[in-house]
């Protein structure tokens, strides 16, 4: 178990997960057609992506495997922290798009996140503490994958608010992991700056907003390193 996986990770997806619902459940079909801070993903299309890491997590947890782990709630990520080309862009657009589509309506979408979250939680809290899950091709204990929903919910999140001002942002319990997450990603060399705020670091470690001279300047040589996180 790393930092970035604390004992109480199933409590963290669950308030991940009942932050996005809140968000998702609270809006018209309307309002699920605004745009992400996902380039060229409307909110129903990044739901759909939340959607799909959701079931896979389901069957994680149906499928328990023989330990032990090769990688943990850091090392997961280390495959994400290259910058995609525009082919990768337009491939990941199209294929969320017409997974969207095959909904009837936009608020489908909001229905099945609610009814398929619920169920992950649920198996996450019943999942032992020391088993060991497949995903990706790659073994993970209980609460290192369960770390890594709990990040890419967070930081998720974010990026369905950018068009929706009254929606709710994360709860602070949905950041602990992420944050520990990108702490282990930027190292023991480098210190992150005190003045971020959770959701700040995690928008400018996931390069969703630009450092600016200041962070560069607390940063020192560790700003070559950012994005962290692609």
């Amino acid at each position: 178990m790393t930092a970035a996986s604390p004992r109480d990770a199933p409590a963290a997806l669950d308030a991940a997960y009942a932050g996005i619902t809140d968000v998702v459940g609270g809006i018209d079909d309307v309002d699920l057609l605004l745009p992400t801070r996902c380039r060229g993903l409307l909110v129903a299309d990044l739901l759909v992506h939340l959607l799909a890491d959701a079931r896979r997590a389901l069957l994680a947890f149906a499928n328990p495997v023989d330990g032990p782990a090769d990688t943990d709630a850091v090392s997961y990520w280390r495959r994400y922290t290259t910058t995609r080309t525009n082919e990768d862009l337009v491939w990941d657009v199209w294929r969320h798009r017409r997974a969207s589509a095959a909904f009837e309506r936009p608020d489908d979408i909001a229905d099945a996140w609610v009814e398929t979250s619920t169920a992950v939680v649920g198996a996450a809290r019943a999942a032992p503490y020391g088993a060991f899950v497949a995903s990706q091709g790659r073994v993970l204990s209980v609460p290192d994958f369960v770390a890594t929903l709990v990040t890419e919910a967070a930081v998720h999140h974010l990026d369905l608010i950018v068009e929706l001002p009254s929606a709710p942002p994360p709860a602070p319990a949905a950041y602990g992991p992420a944050v520990a997450t990108l702490d282990g990603l930027l190292g023991d060399d480098a210190v992150r700056p005190a003045r971020w705020s959770p959701a700040e670091y995690l928008l400018k470690a996931t390069g969703r907003v630009a450092l600016d001279d200041r962070d560069r300047s607390d940063l020192g040589p560790a700003a070559i390193w950012f994005p962290l996180l692609g």
